[in-house]
């Protein structure tokens, strides 16, 4: 990035990533449904991995927002959300999921595709953090790539993923580049071993909120 951070835009990096993967702008929208199902007021919200803000996009002016924490390893992406949202209780800290120290402090913690870059150990004690800075009936939703259960249907939905990359402009190449990080560069984990994870991590209620492609939405209740 140049000096210029604010040449960085934020529209063209989502757009981007819509390029890449199926329905990311309804994962956002199935966080917002759920939220409002939860009938929860007056939220104090951490997102994790906020990239230039989009989850905050969609819930700022939709919900009854007090707190809302921007969290990334990025000083980049940071910077362009801190000139999307610099409102009154919008807050912004560069941490790891795995660096988090909260307490009792949130009604909602999000993690949108953030932890599949993690180890098995790494990612156990980002969802431990996350599940530490809940408050008593929080909620946690985390949406990430997922393994599937055998090595036919890996190669299939491998394919069908590249297929869908093909469809929104990009070439064979990079479609082909980015399905074989798969494994090299990210770590997927099958869906029962999120969930099993989740539960170990102390949520008492885990349960599977949206599946497409090779994407999965969980849901953490700390009850």
């Amino acid at each position: 990035m140049n000096d210029n951070r604010s040449a960085f835009n934020a529209k063209e990096y989502d757009d981007n990533i819509m390029r890449t993967i199926p329905y990311y702008e309804e994962i956002y929208k199935q966080v917002i449904d759920v939220v409002t199902a939860a009938n929860k007021r007056h939220l104090s919200w951490l997102d994790i991995g906020c990239g230039t803000g989009k989850m905050a996009e969609q819930a700022l002016g939709v919900m009854d927002i007090e707190r809302f924490v921007f969290c990334d390893i990025s000083l980049e992406m940071l910077e362009v959300a801190k000139q999307r949202f610099s409102l009154p209780g919008m807050e912004f800290i560069t941490l790891s999921s795995q660096e988090l120290n909260y307490n009792d402090e949130f009604d909602i913690v999000t993690a949108i595709q953030v932890n599949h870059y993690a180890s098995r150990a790494e990612r156990t004690a980002a969802i431990k953090n996350s599940y530490n800075a809940l408050k008593d009936n929080g909620i946690f939703i985390t949406f990430e790539n997922f393994s599937p259960e055998s090595s036919a249907g890996e190669a299939l939905y491998l394919q069908r993923w590249q297929n869908y990359q093909m469809k929104c402009g990009k070439d064979y190449e990079s479609s082909k580049d980015h399905v074989n990080r798969y494994g090299k560069d990210y770590y997927p984990i099958s869906i029962s071993e999120h969930m099993e994870v989740m539960k170990i991590c102390g949520f008492s209620v885990v349960e599977i909120l949206w599946v497409s492609y090779m994407q999965v939405g969980l849901l953490g209740w700390k009850k």
